[in-house]
């Protein structure tokens, strides 16, 4: 047998075992179940895990670059939302000066790490999803103390990050497998996905768990090394997922983690040697980084890649012919679920003028039912994340005094010493084009808008820079499959809440100024962090 042939027979055998591979990976993936607290067993174990986690704080972190401790002139410091004056974490504060010393630690990772087979780093993220799984509670108790989720929205979270674990490992299994679907005659064609090198990985605070862990997990089982730069708001729940990840025998260097502000972030996007970058936050940043990105500096070997979401101002559609009571508790969900602090949230209810009467009782009733307090203790309601936000979203809140309605809410619950805490405010009569109609707010505030038809209220729902999530509520065929062509967003629910997407179910992200649409917990994330190799041997 000559060598042309062996090498095609062992392709051919390669290709077999990792198809099989995959095949059987994907055939019992599902998604994490949630966790049931009305069960009394369940309620006993997350309140345990959360009395845990309150006899440990504040925990404390040190900074580890190039084998060696660093201290840092300043800390960062994480508190509870709810109690203002509790620390939950202490952390080395990096700044510019840092940058070199975390990619080079990177980039030494990269050669070790990348030339690992596709099944040895994704062993890594298996291990780390059935060891999440183990410390569920701990996870989500951590994720309410330092988020302020109630138990439902922490369970949520940490069972995201399980399924993007799960996912990825799957996806990347089945990218190995790839194989193009056309072989000439005569040759052996293959295609491969390889790393870029070393990125930066920037989430957001609003999903600590989830969301940095999906970001940070895509990119490495894909071969690449990262820098990690966590939300400064919620940076305890990042070092502990560090340390697990740590834990599964991730390589050192493979995720350098470094706490840290703006300052950080800037110089880290700015790096020559950084290759690509994903940010999931607001837009005002998200463009300053798109700006960095496109920016071509000496000693950088290609174009920057830039993976990006950036909010939204997410309308629900409520048609005549709506089941109202199912539409208005969609939409207070929609709108007040982790008090509206999510890029997918309800903050615009576009409501046909011919049930707007019938609705509003119901939307103000539903609302009102609502009831906030400490997140611990599980209150549907709790806080917003810290100072800024509370006096950003009251703001916006005074200003809507002066040129509409508001139908409930309105006011803080407490001043912001004791706890960050807005009441749930509906806001009628303001136009369309008002400044608190249109602005991404990022809190517990939803504006009603009113309509004539359907055509009217996709205009309305269009009507902004962003495109991420919206809804439909209606018992049309026609004007749902309207909406499916019409609804300009990257995550379209019919009859059904626009939050909640689910990891393989919903692959989430949007276009126009709410990002590139990377679509996080789908089929074609991975891509993002990897570049395909196309290889032809003549035989």
């Amino acid at each position: 047998m000559c060598s042309k042939e062996l090498f095609c027979i062992l392709f051919c055998v390669q290709f077999v075992i990792m198809n099989t591979y995959t095949q059987s990976a994907f055939r019992f993936f599902a998604n994490e179940p949630f966790s049931n607290f009305d069960k009394a067993d369940l309620e006993a174990e997350i309140r345990e895990a959360i009395r845990k986690v309150q006899s440990q704080i504040p925990l404390r972190f040190s900074l580890t670059l190039g084998g060696k401790e660093i201290d840092t002139a300043s800390k960062l410091i994480s508190i509870n939302p709810a109690k203002p004056r509790e620390v939950i974490g202490e952390h080395p504060s990096a700044d510019a000066s840092h940058v070199e010393a975390a990619v080079q630690q990177a980039l030494d990772a990269f050669p070790a790490w990348s030339s690992k087979s596709a099944e040895e780093r994704i062993e890594v993220l298996r291990r780390a999803a059935a060891l999440l799984r183990r410390r569920k509670m701990l996870f989500s108790a951590w994720i309410v103390v330092e988020s302020g989720k109630n138990w439902a929205e922490a369970d949520a979270d940490t069972a995201e990050a399980i399924d993007f674990l799960e996912y990825y490992a799957r996806q990347a299994a089945q990218l190995a497998a790839a194989t193009p679907t056309v072989q000439l005659p005569g040759e052996c064609d293959r295609l491969v996905y390889i790393p870029f090198g070393v990125g930066a990985i920037l989430p957001p605070w609003n999903f600590p768990l989830a969301i940095l862990a999906g970001m940070t997990t895509a990119a490495i089982v894909m071969g690449n090394t990262v820098v990690l730069k966590p939300s400064p708001l919620t940076p305890t729940i990042a070092a502990l997922f560090f340390e697990l990840l740590t834990e599964c025998g991730l390589p050192q260097g493979v995720v350098t983690m470094c706490q840290g502000g703006s300052e950080f972030g800037d110089a880290l996007v700015s790096h020559p040697q950084i290759q690509f970058v994903s940010f999931t936050g607001s837009k005002k940043v998200g463009l300053h980084i798109y700006s960095k990105v496109g920016q071509t500096l000496p000693l950088q070997s290609g174009l920057k890649r830039a993976v990006l979401e950036l909010g939204g101002k997410n309308s629900i559609i409520v048609e005549e012919d709506a089941d109202l009571e199912s539409a208005a508790t969609g939409v207070v969900a929609s709108a007040f679920g982790f008090n509206g602090q999510k890029c997918s949230a309800c903050s615009r209810v576009i409501v046909n003028e011919r049930v707007m009467e019938s609705f509003l009782v119901l939307l103000k009733q539903k609302t009102e039912e609502l009831l906030q307090g400490d997140p611990i203790d599980n209150f549907a309601v709790g806080p917003v994340i810290n100072d800024v936000a509370y006096r950003r979203v009251m703001s916006y809140i005074e200003q809507s005094k002066l040129r509409g309605k508001v139908l409930c809410g309105g006011e803080a619950l407490t001043a912001p010493e004791d706890g960050y805490f807005i009441k749930p405010t509906i806001l009628t009569g303001l136009a369309p084009d008002d400044p608190i109609a249109t602005e991404e707010i990022f809190g517990p505030v939803l504006v009603v808008l009113s309509s004539k038809n359907f055509e009217e209220a996709l205009a309305l729902a269009n009507g902004t820079e962003y495109a991420l999530t919206g809804s439909v509520y209606s018992s049309s065929e026609e004007r749902l499959e309207r909406a499916t062509r019409e609804f300009q967003v990257g995550n379209l629910y019919l009859n059904r809440k626009c939050t909640g997407a689910m990891v393989g179910a919903h692959p989430f992200g949007g276009f126009k100024m709410s990002g590139t649409d990377s679509k996080a917990g789908g089929p074609d994330y991975l891509l993002h962090f990897s570049q395909a190799k196309s290889i032809a041997r003549k035989l």
